[in-house]
């Protein structure tokens, strides 16, 4: 695969490239955010700072992101962060939910991880230096993110009977919507035959899929065939918008502020 650093792409690719870091920073952001809300009411101690700690991991990701997108683009970073409506966020579908209780979070944040550890593979191979770099960097930091997921997916699933029934009914809940972490891209052709994405979405979901399915389907039974939906990065519903106006209200209030 040739080398292609993003000040020698041309137009089409440069464009192509700008979309693919948005959704993943959209998506390492917003998933940041809602894990921070645990801060101070986590279970247990223990998963207080552990929780906190992978949410700053989150947004310390997508800052980084943003940031090569700032400079790809000519932009500020902290205003694609915080100064797009919640209608101009392009992260996957299965982050547009609330908090919900622990066993929802855990249930997301199995989901995601998996889902991301896919993808981050595919970026570290990307004809970009930086970023195949920097998600080098990142797959190290999520591979404790994923084992804590799956530590607490398994502890659920054997554990009591409560505990187990609520993460049951969120995986089925959240399921439809994690396909959408490989909703197709406007521009993938583009990024697939510049070696931008080492890989089309479709060919990640179905990786995906063979690494989940194991795992998943003797805890929920036989999970629906689903494919990602072709608005996966577009819809919005009222749980994010009431968290995009937490997340900007800072910014909001004073232009200015950096974060």
């Amino acid at each position: 695969m040739s080398e292609a650093p993003a000040a020698t792409l041309d137009a089409p690719a440069r464009e192509a490239l700008a979309e693919l870091l948005l959704s993943v920073a959209d998506d390492e952001f917003v998933i940041g955010f809602w894990d921070s809300e645990w801060t101070g009411i986590a279970p247990m101690l223990e998963e207080d700072v552990a929780t906190s700690s992978i949410a700053q991991d989150e947004i310390g990701h997508a800052r980084a992101l943003y940031e090569m997108l700032a400079t790809l683009t000519d932009g500020d970073a902290d205003r694609i962060a915080y100064g797009r409506d919640a209608d101009g966020f392009r992260h996957a579908a299965l982050l547009n939910h609330a908090r919900g209780d622990w066993a929802f979070s855990v249930a997301r944040r199995y989901l995601y991880e998996t889902a991301d550890a896919v993808r981050l593979a595919a970026l570290a191979r990307s004809s970009d230096e930086p970023l195949a770099a920097l998600s080098t960097k990142m797959r190290r930091e999520e591979t404790y993110h994923l084992q804590h997921a799956d530590t607490w997916l398994r502890r659920l699933s054997e554990g009591a009977s409560e505990g187990r029934e609520r993460l049951v009914g969120a995986l089925g809940r959240l399921w439809p919507d994690a396909q959408d972490v490989f909703a197709p891209l406007a521009a993938e052709e583009e990024l697939v035959r510049s070696g931008l994405l080492a890989e089309p979405m479709r060919a990640l979901h179905a990786e995906w899929q063979a690494r989940v399915r194991p795992v998943l389907e003797p805890i929920v039974g036989e999970l629906p065939a689903l494919t990602p939906s072709l608005d996966g990065r577009t819809r919005r519903n009222d749980d994010f918008r009431w968290l995009h106006g937490e997340l900007t209200a800072v910014y909001r209030s004073e232009e200015g502020a950096t974060w």
